[in-house]
């Protein structure tokens, strides 16, 4: 093989509860995550050596990038001595709460699989994945699950690929996912729950019931963003405004999104959504999975 083209899918969560502080520094989350037909590409070129080649200018090529731990995981985990030239084309934005650098790792796995002829299961890579970020098992598989653990443990639910959303997100901010969780364990006055409450949004995915899931949407690190970020909060409120079924910051932000009942509905939010030139929007439904080929290239 000489060389391999992947899409690999943004996420967003549309539920996240943080828990109990974990030995390790890590929470225990309950998330439900969905892949969006948001991707970018990640191609993957046979080479003496690992490198990374990107444009973007909030995107590292050296081995700070999780593309290059990832590549060098599997090198250490399988023995191999090959290396690869790692092309990302971004398209998710940066540091924006869609798990873009988790969704371009997890291709890398997947991709390197292939071309080195590893023959490694999906669960093997997952288990690899867990090993560089919490998010990362998860851009594996892509579709719906239920995401427990630090964010590792996957149960699969039935897949929105019906979903319809609206994701928009400040143009010039972007938001650390450590900050957010500083701010709001800092920002606690009571313990944080032992148990979750995701049951009833757990029975609102599997049955597919998007006026439901709009009214069930929710995510702790809100109460640490938006104060901080007013304008994602204004995001949100403007999106209601013109007519999302509900709406929701996703991850540690600032990107937020809006559910419609279809797509004409979808179309006609971001169209309104579009005028403000201070924001990114993206048009998007949800996906079936995380890592495809590209057949394309």
């Amino acid at each position: 093989m000489n060389s391999i083209c992947l899409r690999t899918a943004a996420k967003v969560n549309l539920f996240l509860e943080i828990l109990a502080e974990r030995p390790d520094g890590y929470h225990e989350v309950v998330m439900i995550l969905q892949s969006l037909d948001l991707v970018d590409l990640v191609e993957l070129v046979p080479a003496r050596a690992i490198s990374v080649v990107c444009t973007h200018p909030l995107v590292p090529t050296d081995r700070t990038n999780l593309v290059w731990q990832a590549a060098e995981l599997l090198q250490q985990a399988c023995g191999v001595a090959d290396g690869v030239e790692i092309k990302l084309d971004k398209r998710i934005p940066v540091a924006a709460g869609l798990a873009g650098g988790s969704a371009d790792a997890a291709a890398v796995l997947v991709g390197l699989n292939m071309l080195w002829q590893l023959g490694l299961t999906q669960k093997e890579l997952q288990v690899l994945a867990a090993r560089l970020g919490s998010d990362i098992p998860f851009c594996v598989s892509g579709g719906t699950a239920l995401a427990t653990g630090r964010g590792e443990v996957l149960s699969p639910l039935p897949v929105l690929d019906g979903l319809h959303l609206v994701l928009v997100k400040p143009r010039d901010l972007q938001v650390s996912t450590a900050w957010a969780y500083r701010t709001y364990r800092a920002g606690r006055s009571v313990s944080m729950p032992a148990k979750s409450n995701s049951a009833n949004m757990v029975a609102a995915v599997t049955s597919r019931d998007a006026k439901r899931i709009a009214s069930l949407l929710y995510n702790d690190l809100e109460a640490a963003v938006l104060p901080t970020h007013p304008e994602v909060a204004r995001l949100r409120r403007q999106l209601l405004e013109y007519g999302a079924l509900g709406t929701l910051m996703s991850g540690s932000g600032p990107t937020v999104f809006g559910l419609t009942a279809s797509r004409t509905a979808a179309e006609q939010l971001y169209t309104q959504i579009c005028q403000d030139p201070k924001v990114e929007a993206f048009l998007c439904m949800g996906a079936v999975g995380g890592v495809m080929v590209d057949d394309r290239f």
